[in-house]
């Protein structure tokens, strides 16, 4: 199991140049990660989500404030941080045990003990037996799993998730959720997880954060003391869902976060099917 992280962010802030003129896209974020919680982070589009990930990631150096991991700040990529995109990314040429040894590229492990880490986490991401399985033989969903075991596959403290399941279809959505809160909880590390989906943010989440745009800004942190697994029919977990949705207003933003609102006085008898 690896080593869980704490994730200190201090009055964050971010600047990008648009014609000439520097532009905030991050203002005074700050937020504590304790070590293997999961957080959830929602928002509408431009609101800086995937741009707080690439900091934490240490994909960019040009920022206000401090990204602290484990007392240490973060300065450039590092194998302690793990990440996964919309896409897949997998390389078309090499095969399922190829492409998630990728992630063991700048590792000192040895040969055995790179197999070894392969199998267990092609095994932990339900792939045995598609070991030698190219890009183009996986379903959309299988390949997502792929991505994950390779961002697993080192270890890391944190592994980030920038809108993992975006592309896929409800029920492949709805059965890779379950599938990465047990491998949550079986690696037990901190996870940060960036969703349109409010639905997603309350299944998978400790807590969600809650962003607002132009610059982003943390508006909101929302609890979910709610048991696992979670029942996405319950009164409880609906109401978390629409306490979130409030927050983006009636319109199009809150319609844009959430395929349907349940009506609470029904919501007990709602079943969602992403």
């Amino acid at each position: 199991m690896a080593h869980a992280a704490t994730l200190d962010i201090r009055n964050l802030g971010k600047l990008y140049p648009v014609s000439g003129e520097p532009k905030p896209v991050l203002e005074n974020i700050s937020l504590s990660i304790k070590p293997g919680e999961f957080v959830s982070i929602v928002g509408a589009s431009g609101c800086g989500k995937s741009t707080l990930l690439r900091l934490i990631i240490g994909l960019e150096q040009d920022y206000q404030g401090e990204i602290v991991l484990d007392g240490q700040r973060i300065i450039g990529t590092s194998l302690n941080r793990g990440i996964v995109f919309q896409e897949h990314r997998l390389f078309p040429w090499l095969t399922v045990e190829q492409n998630v040894g990728l992630g063991l590229l700048n590792s000192d492990q040895s040969p055995a003990q790179r197999k070894k880490a392969i199998q267990e986490h092609i095994d932990l991401v339900g792939l045995k037996g598609f070991e030698t399985a190219y890009p183009y033989q996986l379903s959309g969903g299988m390949g997502q799993r792929v991505a994950i075991a390779r961002a697993l596959v080192n270890r890391p403290e944190v592994l980030l998730l920038d809108e993992p399941f975006g592309a896929l279809d409800a029920l492949t959505r709805n059965y890779l959720q379950q599938e990465l809160q047990r491998i949550w909880e079986q690696e037990g590390i901190t996870m940060i997880l960036v969703t349109h989906d409010v639905e997603e943010a309350v299944y998978l989440g400790d807590r969600i954060v809650v962003m607002q745009p132009r610059p982003g800004r943390i508006k909101r942190i929302v609890d979910v003391p709610l048991a696992r697994p979670r029942d996405r029919g319950s009164y409880e977990f609906a109401a978390i869902k629409e306490d979130v949705l409030q927050e983006f207003g009636d319109g199009k933003l809150a319609a844009d976060l959430s395929v349907r609102r349940p009506d609470p006085v029904s919501a007990g008898e709602w079943h969602f099917a992403w």
